[in-house]
């Protein structure tokens, strides 16, 4: 379909909370989902937000499978997440390295829970219900946090981690 541009901190638009989807396969949801997919390709992230691309719909997606940016992370499955859940399994956090298309070339340690269970559906409107750890579950909170309006610079602790890479 097309690639989209990627709003950067400071667009007002990246604050905003995100509206639930209230349709499933759709062609319209459909070629949002492509769109998102293509961009996230393009910049070789791990994840994408509709916000991200100036859609306000409660609308994710993620995936890792040997990404040359996350050397480390173990493979995370393509999913398509709308309308997310997110539950914390633990109070435990773990503080490791983050990133954002909409913060280019920046890096910080941010804490997230360490295990998580999240669900939402797909763009068919099939249920999703898993639970998670590790690099999976800092990608899920990352990329619901867009929904909420929040970039990761908001969750630093300390920001002597907080600089260019």
């Amino acid at each position: 379909m097309a690639i989209k541009t990627v709003l950067k901190m400071g667009d007002a638009s990246l604050l905003q909370v995100a509206e639930r989807v209230e349709e499933f396969d759709t062609p319209e949801l459909h070629s949002l989902i492509q769109d998102m997919h293509d961009t996230m390709a393009a910049e070789n992230g791990a994840g994408l937000a509709a916000p991200q691309i100036g859609i306000g719909l409660q609308v994710v997606i993620f995936g890792v499978e040997m990404n040359a940016r996350y050397p480390d992370a173990e493979d995370v499955p393509y999913t398509v997440l709308i309308n997310p859940v997110i539950k914390a399994l633990t109070e435990e956090t773990e503080e490791d390295w983050e990133g954002c298309l909409s913060v280019p070339g920046m890096r910080a340690m941010v804490p997230r829970f360490s295990k998580i269970h999240y669900q939402g559906y797909d763009q068919y409107g099939d249920p999703i219900n898993r639970n998670v750890v590790g690099f999976h579950a800092r990608v899920v909170q990352h990329e619901c946090d867009h929904l909420q309006g929040i970039l990761y610079p908001m969750r630093i602790t300390n920001f002597r981690t907080f600089g260019f890479i």
